[in-house]
């Protein structure tokens, strides 16, 4: 249902569901530890409809860009990327496109038709304020 893409060096276990079936199918604190994790999620997905809710796009599409880029300054920027990020942040695919343009006319960033180069963090920050998504 979604792609994943990590921004910093992660290291994973991956564990077949089958080998979870057979070992841990009945083991309570697994089922324990799985519930929390599910727990989180529905929080944070609350937390994110709350977000979309309540800040206008500038402000959550700066914050997308600021928790995308801890280090680098370069994200990507191809078409099906651009739909991604507007399905987060709870807009449309052109008024991400609008918004970019308004960060690239007030110096914030840079952008070509494959990646999106924050030149003002500062600027960024700015428009994000206290809003930045974790």
């Amino acid at each position: 249902m979604n792609t994943v893409e990590a921004v910093t060096p992660v290291e994973m276990l991956v564990v077949r569901f089958e080998d979870l079936a057979r070992h841990a199918q009945d083991d309570v604190t697994w089922l324990h530890y799985l519930l929390e994790g599910i727990t989180k999620k529905f929080e944070m997905k609350s937390q994110s409809l709350s977000f979309n809710l309540f800040y206008p796009v500038d402000v959550r599409l700066a914050s997308y860009l600021l928790s995308m880029t801890p280090e680098e300054t370069t994200l990507g920027s191809t078409v099906d990327e651009l739909t991604d990020i507007a399905d987060l942040i709870g807009t449309s695919y052109r008024h991400v496109n609008r918004t970019l343009k308004r960060f690239v006319e007030q110096g914030l960033i840079e952008r070509d038709r494959r990646s999106i180069a924050i030149i003002d963090r500062a600027g960024l920050i700015a428009v994000a304020g206290e809003s930045i998504y974790e």
